[in-house]
């Protein structure tokens, strides 16, 4: 008898179309930066975001590619409504990793746009 292997890949991230985890529903799988939501999916209005680690990091942007205001989250996230997260501003762009970001590192991404190695870029 052959022996079944699962292999789980963290950060799962979960976008949903609509507000309270409703509509269309998208899940993305590993470290990963997402530079404009609102192209990638149509507008996302919720998400869940799971890890193993409790230093995982997700990060929303207000602008597209990485730019504008910061808000981080440690550790598994659930936002029921994006709308006016980011000190009044909906979130355009994020990052998921399933490691602990630093602000050092976040400043660096916000500045340059670039990820670090090791992130799928969407």
């Amino acid at each position: 008898m052959q022996k079944v292997s699962i292999s789980q890949v963290f950060p799962r991230l979960t976008l949903f179309t609509d507000e309270n985890y409703r509509g269309r529903r998208f899940v993305l799988r590993g470290n990963l930066g997402i530079r404009n939501l609102e192209r990638r999916s149509g507008d996302i209005e919720s998400l869940r975001f799971f890890s193993t680690n409790p230093n995982a990091t997700h990060v929303l942007f207000s602008r597209p590619n990485f730019r504008g205001q910061v808000r981080v989250f440690r550790g598994n996230t659930n936002i029921a409504d994006l709308g006016d997260i980011i000190r009044g501003e909906d979130a355009e762009s994020l990052i998921s990793a399933n490691f602990r970001l630093t602000a050092a590192q976040i400043r660096d991404i916000r500045n340059t746009g670039i990820l670090p190695r090791g992130f799928l870029l969407i």
